[in-house]
C-alpha cells in the first residue's frame, strides 16, 4: 500500500525528500512591542512630535486637482440644470440634479488627477534611485497567508529572497511567513514547503514561519501578532500579500527610502498586475499597466506626505506602527460593527495622525499583484471591501485625523455609493421620461400664470452634456494611453503603437459592458450591508480557471432580467432611449454571457496570441515571477486541493518531527479545559481501531483540534494501519 506521502514524493509533486528532521526554530526569539488600542473619540495633539508638513508642491496638486474638479462641477451642475429647468424644476427633476453632480463630481475630479498626474509623469517624474550601498537596519519580510496554495506563496517569498539576495544588502533582511490557516490539510503543507524551503537554501537562512491556531481580527490581527511578540527586532516591515511579487531592487530600494527619511511611516509602492490569462483579468492588467501610472501620479501628487495605505507591497517603520496603529473594536454587531475590515486606511490615518508621514513612489518599479480570474471571482473581493469601507463611516469621524485622511475614507465610501447613486440616476431619468410620454401634463396649475407650464427638457443641451460627462470619463484613459504611446519601452512591450490603441479601445468597450453589471453588484452590496448583513471571509482563487456555468447563471440572471425590463420599458417609451441607454441595456442582457466568456482561460490566451491586451511585463516577465513559476513546477505546480493532511503527518516521521518540534510550547491544553472539536476528535480516536477509520471519522476542525495539541497527535500516530491490524488479528488467530 503506497501512502499519501510516498505518492507525494514520487508522483512528481515534490521535487527534494526530507533527508533529515528539520528542528530548527520556526520563529525567532520574541522581542516584544506594546501596541495599545487607539481611540476614536479621543485624541491627545500634544504628544504628536513636531514633523515637517508642508509642501508647495502638494498644495498647489491640489489647488489644480480639487480646485478644477470643482470649477468642471459646477460647470456641468450649471448645464444640468438648463436642461432640467425648462418648464420648471419638479421634485423629480431636483432630484436627478442632485444625482448627477454627485456622479459626475465623483468623474470630474478622476478627470483633473489624471490630467495632473499625465503631466507630471511627462515633465517632472524623477528617475528610478540606484541601489545603495549598504543598510544600517533591519527590515522583516512579512507575508500574512491565509489557507493559500501553499506552492506559490512559499515558491514567491523564495523567489523574492534570491532576488534581494543578489543586491548585495540581502543580510539586513528577514522573511517571515504568518500564517492563519484553518484548513488542516493546508496547514500540513505550509509546514511541509516550510521545511522543504529551508532544505533548498539552507538551515541558517533567515526563514520563519508562524501559524495561528485562531485567526482573531483576520489579516489585521495576524500582522498585528507579529508585531506585538517579534516587531522589536526591527526597524522596518515590508509587508505583502499572499499574491505580491517585488523585486529585489524595490524592497531594497523602500528600504533605503525609510532610513533616509525618519519622519516617514509608511511608504508605499504601485504594484501592477501579471501572471493573469483569463480575458477578465487580462482586460484588468492591461488597464492597470496603461492607465494605472497616469492615476497614481495625479494621486501622489495631490496627498504628497499625507497619504494613503493598501495594505500591502508597502514598507512600514515598526515602532511607529506599534504605537499607534492599535485597532479598534468597533461596538456593536458587524457588518458595521466589530473588527475592523479595511485596516489599512486606518493605519495610514492613525500613523499620519501620529504626525509620521505617509507617502507613494508612484515611479518605483518591481511591485506587482495578480488579481482575480473572473468577474464573480472580484465581486466576492468587492464585497469584503464594500463592508470594509462603509465601516470606515464610524471612523471618519475620529479625533485628531488629517483632513487628507477624512478625504481618503470619503473616497473609498463613495467608490461603493457611487454605484447605488448612478442607479438611482438611471431609475430617476427613466421616470421622468415616462412621466412625460404617459401622464397627462397639468398645463394650467391654480396659480395664475400668463404662459401655460409644459414638462420638458433642452435636449440639445442634454446632448452635449452627454458629450461632455463622455469625454470626461474617458480622458483619464486617454492620457494614460498618450503616455504610454510616448514611452518606447512601453508601447513596444505593449505590441507597438497600432496593437496598444486597439487594446485600449476593447478595454474601453469591455469596460462600458462590465460596468453596468459592477453597477447592480455593489449596490446589491451597500443593501446587502445596510440592512445588517455580515459577509464571510472565504480564500481569493488566485489561478485561472473558469466557474461552472450554472453558477454563472445563477449569479446573473437578475441582472439579465433587469436588463430586459430596461429594454422593454425603453422601447414602449421611446427607441431613441434605448438607443441612449444601450451600453447600460446590452452589459445587463448579455450579463450570463460577458461573465462567462471573460472568465474564460481560452479567450484571454487567443488574445495574448493575436497581441491584444499584452503588458511589458508580460513580453518580458520580471525575474522573480519567473523563478517563482520554476520552483513552482519544481514542486509539483500549485493545487487546488492538497493532499489529506493528517494522513501525510501520519506517514512521515520527520515531517511528525518537524510539526511537534514547531508547536509552541503555550499551545497546550490546560487541565479540564477542552473545546467540543477537542473532545470529539478525543472521541473518534479512542474509538477507532486503525487510522483508516479516524481518518474516515474526523471533521475539519477536529483535525485541526489534533494538530494543535500533543495528546490528540501521539493517539493519532499510535493508531495501526488498517493492513497492520489486519496482519495481527492473523497471527493472534
Amino acid at each position: 500500500m503506497t501512502s499519501p506521502i510516498d505518492t507525494l514524493r514520487h508522483g512528481g509533486r515534490v521535487a527534494l525528500p526530507f533527508t533529515k528532521p528539520c528542528l530548527n526554530p520556526p520563529m525567532p526569539p520574541e522581542s516584544t512591542l506594546a501596541m495599545p488600542e487607539q481611540g476614536l473619540r479621543r485624541y491627545d495633539p500634544a504628544h504628536r512630535p513636531t514633523r515637517r508638513s508642508f509642501d508647495l508642491a502638494t498644495w498647489f496638486a491640489r489647488l489644480m486637482i480639487f480646485g478644477g474638479g470643482l470649477l468642471v462641477t459646477v460647470y456641468g451642475a450649471t448645464e444640468m440644470y438648463g436642461v432640467v429647468s425648462v418648464g420648471g424644476v419638479t421634485l423629480l427633476k431636483w432630484a436627478l440634479l442632485f444625482l448627477f453632480v454627485a456622479n459626475f463630481s465623483w468623474i470630474a475630479l478622476a478627470f483633473t488627477s489624471g490630467l495632473y498626474g499625465f503631466l507630471w509623469m511627462l515633465f517632472f517624474a524623477p528617475k528610478t534611485p540606484a541601489l545603495p550601498g549598504g543598510l544600517k537596519a533591519k527590515t522583516a519580510v512579512v507575508m500574512p497567508i491565509y489557507n493559500e496554495a501553499p506552492s506559490r506563496v512559499f515558491a514567491a517569498v523564495q523567489a523574492i529572497y534570491e532576488d534581494v539576495q543578489a543586491t548585495g544588502v540581502g543580510d539586513s533582511f528577514e522573511w517571515f511567513f504568518l500564517s492563519d490557516t484553518t484548513n488542516p490539510d493546508v496547514f500540513v503543507a505550509e509546514e511541509h514547503a516550510f521545511v522543504l524551503m529551508r532544505e533548498r537554501l539552507g538551515a541558517d537562512v533567515p526563514v520563519f514561519y508562524r501559524h495561528r491556531p485562531q485567526n482573531t481580527a483576520r489579516k489585521a490581527g495576524n500582522i498585528a501578532d507579529f508585531v506585538t511578540r517579534w516587531g522589536g527586532r526591527y526597524e522596518h516591515m515590508v509587508v505583502l500579500d499572499a499574491d505580491s511579487f517585488m523585486l529585489g531592487h524595490a524592497i531594497v530600494t523602500l528600504a533605503a527610502a525609510m532610513e533616509a527619511d525618519p519622519d516617514a511611516g509608511i511608504i508605499q509602492t504601485l504594484p501592477l498586475i501579471i501572471n493573469r490569462n483569463t480575458l477578465f483579468a487580462r482586460v484588468q492588467q492591461f488597464a492597470a499597466r496603461i492607465y494605472g501610472p497616469v492615476i497614481a501620479a495625479g494621486l501622489s501628487a495631490w496627498m504628497g506626505r499625507d497619504g494613503n495605505y493598501w495594505g500591502h507591497n508597502a514598507i512600514i517603520r515598526t515602532k511607529a506602527f506599534a504605537d499607534h496603529c492599535g485597532l479598534p473594536h468597533l461596538a456593536g454587531r458587524p457588518p458595521f460593527g466589530g473588527h475592523v475590515l479595511s485596516h489599512d486606511f486606518v493605519e495610514a490615518a492613525f500613523i499620519r495622525r501620529a504626525g509620521y508621514a505617509v507617502y507613494m513612489l508612484p515611479v518605483l518599479g518591481g511591485s506587482y499583484e495578480e488579481s482575480p480570474p473572473s468577474l464573480i471571482d472580484l465581486s466576492a473581493r468587492d464585497r469584503r471591501w464594500c463592508q470594509g469601507n462603509l465601516q470606515h463611516l464610524r471612523i471618519l469621524p475620529a479625533k485628531g485625523l488629517h483632513p487628507a485622511s477624512r478625504q481618503h475614507f470619503a473616497t473609498g465610501i463613495f467608490a461603493y455609493l457611487a454605484s447605488p447613486l448612478w442607479m438611482m440616476q438611471l431609475i430617476v431619468g427613466l421616470v421622468l421620461v415616462l412621466q412625460a410620454s404617459y401622464i397627462k401634463p397639468e398645463y394650467f396649475t391654480n396659480e395664475f400664470t400668463i404662459l401655460p407650464a409644459f414638462p420638458r427638457f433642452d435636449a440639445q443641451r442634454s446632448l452635449e452634456l452627454f458629450a461632455l460627462t463622455m469625454v470626461i470619463l474617458l480622458l483619464p484613459k486617454i492620457f494614460g494611453l498618450l503616455l504610454s504611446l510616448i514611452q518606447t519601452e512601453t508601447r513596444r512591450g505593449s505590441g507597438g503603437a497600432i496593437r496598444l490603441i486597439l487594446s485600449a479601445v476593447f478595454e474601453i468597450i469591455m469596460s462600458a459592458l462590465l460596468a453596468p453589471i459592477m453597477m447592480l453588484i455593489q449596490t446589491g452590496h451597500v443593501v446587502h450591508f445596510v440592512f445588517g448583513f455580515d459577509t464571510g471571509w472565504d480564500p481569493q482563487r488566485r489561478d485561472d480557471g473558469s466557474i461552472p456555468f450554472m453558477a454563472i447563471v445563477r449569479r446573473h440572471r437578475s441582472h439579465v432580467l433587469m436588463g430586459l425590463l430596461t429594454l422593454i420599458s425603453g422601447l414602449l417609451i421611446s427607441p431613441s432611449l434605448v438607443a441612449w441607454m444601450s451600453p447600460t441595456i446590452a452589459g445587463l442582457v448579455l450579463a450570463i454571457f460577458l461573465s462567462w466568456a471573460t472568465g474564460l482561460l481560452s479567450v484571454g490566451l487567443f488574445l495574448r496570441r493575436i497581441g491584444l491586451l499584452t503588458t511589458p511585463e508580460e513580453k518580458v516577465k520580471p525575474s522573480v515571477v519567473v523563478r517563482a513559476n520554476a520552483l513552482i513546477a519544481e514542486m509539483g505546480g500549485a493545487r487546488d486541493e492538497p493532499e489529506d493532511g493528517l494522513a501525510l503527518l501520519y506517514a512521515d516521521p520527520h515531517l511528525q518531527t518537524a510539526h511537534t518540534a514547531f508547536m509552541p510550547r503555550d499551545r497546550s491544553r490546560k487541565r479540564g479545559v477542552m473545546t467540543a472539536e477537542w473532545a470529539l476528535a478525543y472521541s473518534k480516536l479512542n474509538d477507532a481501531e486503525t487510522v483508516e477509520d479516524a481518518l474516515a471519522w474526523l471533521k475539519p476542525k477536529e483535525r485541526m483540534a489534533i494538530l494543535n495539541d500533543g495528546t490528540l497527535l501521539r493517539m493519532l500516530f499510535a493508531l495501526p494501519r488498517m493492513e497492520t491490524a489486519i496482519e495481527a488479528q492473523r497471527a493472534v488467530g
